[in-house]
């Protein structure tokens, strides 16, 4: 693969002007400044190490061809050392050009993850209080901090018709991106009595969370309603007006949240949804736009979309996206999905290289 040393050079170049900034006092004293210029400066590290390290490979590859025109003794040493250096240079090559990707904007973000039962009735509900254990048990593993914004239980079994929760941690939304889409469940129902197996779909979407900055909501575009909650709740059940519908009347977006006892907090948390709801329907606007151009959007988040399988009478569990599939479904499930999505972003890394 082809490096473009000019714009390696051009990048280490602005990384020794960041090392300069972040040591000057007047940059010190401005804090917005330096906290800018700090993350651009972590940003860059991994991409800068690989960068001197590249140079430096090269550097022994051209001493070499020069000593390989000397004796006899030093050709031999060329010889059998050279390959290993050609080697760690194409390497080398390859991880430059997976950095040098230009990096999506959200990666960094905490997410909101919404999970809804599909086709199987209280079955689908059952599958979809699965998913959302596992995503928990996933995010707890990564140091993550999960918070149920709302939910709405189906049965009594732990099963939701839907459930939103907010993902707080580094890099959630550079994780947790490609599982947006339909997942599908085979197995036998605990309410089967013959054993038969029945075929449930849930829906997952994946929202990184948006900032007031880059989602202007019009207040006057907004219908706020406000109603007694239902469901768990403790005492202010059905006696106080704290549960929250809000409605964004150009888009039809509707959010409610009641799981706080505050109607405040809920409807805070309501317009985080909304916001982040908004931001995502732009994302796949811009998404659908740029694959009519290109068809490197392959799987890129497809509400619609049937991503993966998980089929329990065979312990299987299968990704369509890059026909994967694992037999370890019991561990899948509890969290350990961390091998898949390495699967799925050295996938959709490949198709950028394209």
């Amino acid at each position: 693969m082809e490096i473009i040393l000019d714009k390696l050079n051009d990048i280490e170049l602005r990384y020794r002007e960041l090392e300069g900034q972040l040591s000057d006092p007047k940059i010190v004293s401005k804090q917005g400044l330096y906290q800018k210029y700090a993350k651009e400066h972590a940003d860059l590290r991994e991409l800068v190490e690989a960068i001197r390290e590249y140079n430096k490979v090269r550097g022994q590859i051209e001493e070499y061809e020069v000593l390989a025109e000397g004796d006899d003794d030093l050709k031999a040493i060329v010889k059998e050392e050279m390959p290993q250096l050609k080697q760690k240079k194409s390497d080398l090559e390859e991880k430059l050009n997976v950095l040098l990707l230009p990096k999506d904007p959200n990666d960094d973000k905490n997410v909101f993850l919404e999970i809804r039962a599909g086709t199987g009735g209280d079955e689908a509900g059952l599958f979809a209080g699965d998913l959302f254990r596992m995503y928990a048990k996933y995010a707890e593993a990564q140091g993550w901090k999960v918070e149920v914004v709302s939910s709405s239980p189906a049965g009594g079994m732990g099963g939701f018709k839907e459930i939103i929760a907010q993902i707080d941690g580094k890099g959630a939304y550079s994780r947790l991106k490609y599982e947006s889409g339909v997942h599908r469940v085979q197995r036998v129902p605990v309410t089967e009595a013959q054993g038969r197996i029945h075929t449930s779909a849930v829906t997952v979407a994946i929202m990184p969370e948006a900032e007031d900055v880059e989602i202007n909501i019009d207040p006057n575009e907004l219908r706020v309603d406000v109603y007694r909650s239902t469901g768990h709740g403790g005492q202010s059940v059905n006696t106080t007006d704290s549960a929250v519908r809000i409605t964004h009347l150009p888009t039809g977006l509707v959010v409610t949240c009641q799981d706080e006892k505050s109607q405040l907090k809920n409807k805070n948390k309501a317009m985080k949804v909304l916001r982040a709801r908004l931001l995502d329907a732009e994302v796949q606007r811009q998404d659908a736009e740029q694959a009519q151009v290109r068809k490197s959007q392959v799987g890129s988040g497809d509400r619609s979309e049937r991503i993966r399988t998980y089929n329990f009478p065979q312990g299987r569990i299968t990704d369509h996206r890059i026909n994967l599939t694992r037999y370890d479904l019991d561990n899948f499930i509890n969290g350990n999905i961390g091998a898949m999505i390495d699967a799925l972003a050295a996938h959709y890394q490949a198709e950028s290289l394209k």
